[in-house]
């Protein structure tokens, strides 16, 4: 259970980064700033949790095979 909670607490702190750092600079529509947010956050998580994701499966994997 804690790598998944790990991945998704991280894909979570992601988003809210890049939620942030999409305000400060200037996007204030809501609409376009949550899914300007979604996609690089997306692409980000893609890139940057691969170790995490890898947990994930990993762990599922396991848990499939009991």
């Amino acid at each position: 259970m804690r790598p998944f909670l790990v991945y998704t607490a991280s894909r979570l702190g992601l988003f809210a980064v890049t939620f942030g750092v999409l305000y400060l600079i200037g996007l204030h529509d809501v609409f376009w700033l949550l899914v300007v947010s979604l996609v690089v956050s997306g692409v980000a998580s893609y890139v940057l949790l691969s170790k995490q994701r890898d947990a994930v499966s990993e762990r599922i994997s396991k848990g499939r095979e009991r």
